[in-house]
């Protein structure tokens, strides 16, 4: 297999993608994508494929608001699909932060050189996986997988990217995770001081969606907040205070 993927310093294809949103149909151009604007776009072989879901692009929708702090106006998934399957494939992720785009007849793909044959896995043509920053419609930086059997994942991935924009810039590794209900000041305390921290989490709100039994089966515990760093329980507000002085301590 060979491809001649575009350089830096190239212009991006001028194409109109046909999108959907909401049920409805949306013309969305190269030109509103990127004039003006510095983009990351990435690129995967298909929606609801193994890699392309589990990982390449959940970590980008995970990292879009560290992106975003480094200079990114927007982060954009462009994907040789329909604008069905997009859409869908969003919904089924909880996609809100990245901009999904549907290449469906592979002429933006096509344009940068990373259209490929992939007829022996009944995909038909599709996008080689690659990620870039656009500046202004102008390739600034482009990271392509080696061209090499199979599906290569290692140049392409959010972090790789967050590393060029932000060299040697540590980012915290940690999930953290905060079961919660409204209204509730000791966990509006905890968020504050993860907040403080620099410390992103996802939220579980007990209300009609997440009850207090399922809290207790979850967590062993009925009371809120519950807070989780990587998967250990560490506790409500103060004991998350007494975590980050044990960890500030433990760096100094």
């Amino acid at each position: 297999m060979s491809f001649e993927p575009a350089k830096e310093g190239q212009s991006v294809p001028e194409v109109t993608f046909r999108t959907r949103r909401d049920g409805d149909w949306y013309d969305v151009t190269s030109k509103s994508l990127f004039a003006g604007k510095r983009v990351v776009v990435f690129s995967l072989p298909g929606a609801f494929t193994p890699t392309c879901s589990s990982t390449h692009l959940p970590r980008y929708e995970e990292l879009s608001a560290e992106l975003q702090e480094a200079g990114i106006d927007d982060v954009v998934c462009v994907s040789v699909n329909d604008g069905f399957v997009m859409e869908a494939w969003a919904h089924e992720q909880g996609i809100e932060r990245v901009r999904m785009i549907p290449d469906g007849n592979g002429d933006f793909t096509d344009g940068l050189g990373m259209l490929v044959d992939k007829r022996d896995l009944g995909f038909g043509m599709r996008s080689w996986r690659y990620s870039m920053v656009v500046d202004d419609g102008v390739i600034e930086k482009i990271f392509v997988e080696p061209v090499v059997e199979g599906d290569p994942f290692t140049v392409s991935d959010a972090d790789t990217m967050m590393e060029y924009l932000r060299p040697g810039a540590s980012r915290s590794s940690e999930h953290v995770l905060v079961f919660s209900r409204p209204g509730c000041p000791h966990c509006a305390r905890a968020k504050a001081l993860l907040e403080s921290q620099g410390k992103r989490y996802e939220e579980v709100v007990l209300g009609s969606q997440f009850s207090h039994a399922a809290l207790q089966a979850a967590t062993g515990k009925t009371s809120v907040p519950q807070i989780f760093i990587d998967g250990v329980r560490i506790g409500g507000a103060d004991d998350l205070e007494a975590h980050f002085g044990e960890s500030s301590a433990s760096a100094a």
